[in-house]
Formats: structure tokens, sequence, C-alpha cells
């Protein structure tokens, strides 16, 4: 398997743990009936609890175009240094985003998610 494919499920993994932060956040701070129900208002959680559901959003979002670029790149047979150092950068960022917004490092958390969208544009640039 080539690495950046690899680097896709890794992320993967990584969205998933994200979802089970989330949830863990809102059930603390809602209960399980209201999570079970139709959400009607929405629940808005807030602390840590926001911030790690903000952060899983946010997760799925970038998720979506570091798998069509990966995807993208394996598929055309374009994959090469830049193309795993570029999913590397994204792969790590997106470790290092997750608890920094969790705990709520504003301009840290705005840096470590601009250095995984240059993971994106290394990718991408090999592509075009």
């Amino acid at each position: 398997m080539k690495p950046e494919l690899s680097l896709l499920v890794w992320s993967v993994a990584l969205a998933f743990v994200q979802v089970l932060v989330a949830v863990q956040g809102a059930l603390m701070q809602v209960g399980l009936t209201a999570l079970a129900g139709n959400r009607e208002p929405q629940l808005d959680c807030t602390g840590w609890a926001g911030r790690a559901q903000r952060a899983q959003r946010n997760m799925i979002e970038n998720l979506l175009l570091f798998a069509a670029l990966v995807l993208v790149a394996v598929a055309a047979g374009r994959t090469n240094a830049m193309t795993l150092l570029g999913a590397q950068i994204f792969f790590w960022a997106r470790l290092v985003y997750a608890p920094v917004y969790i705990v709520g490092v504003p301009w840290l958390r705005t840096g470590v998610w601009a250095v995984s969208v240059i993971g994106l544009i290394l990718i991408f640039a090999q592509l075009i």
C-alpha cells in the first residue's frame, strides 16, 4: 500500500477518535436522552465539548479534501516524495490540531490548521 494511503487510513482513524471525544463531551453536557432524541432544538455544547464538536466537523471537512487528493494522486500514479511529505504534514498537523482546539488556544489552532493546508497544497501541486 502506498504510504499516502496509509496516512489516509490513519487520518480516518483520527477522525473517528475525534467523533468519540465529541460524543463523550456532549454526553457529559446534555445527557444520553437528549442525544438520542431528534435534537430539536439544536443541541449546542459549550466549553471543551463544543470545541471538540467543532474540531471534529473541521476534521471531516478537511478529510474530504485530503482523501480526494490522495486518491487521485495514487490512481493517477503521481505519488512521489512531495505527495508523501504533503500527506505526512497533513496528518501530523491534524493530530496536533484536535487537542489544541479542544484546549482552546485560538492563534495556535489557526497556525496548525494552516500547516495542514500546506500539506494539501503540496499534494495538489503534484497533480496540476
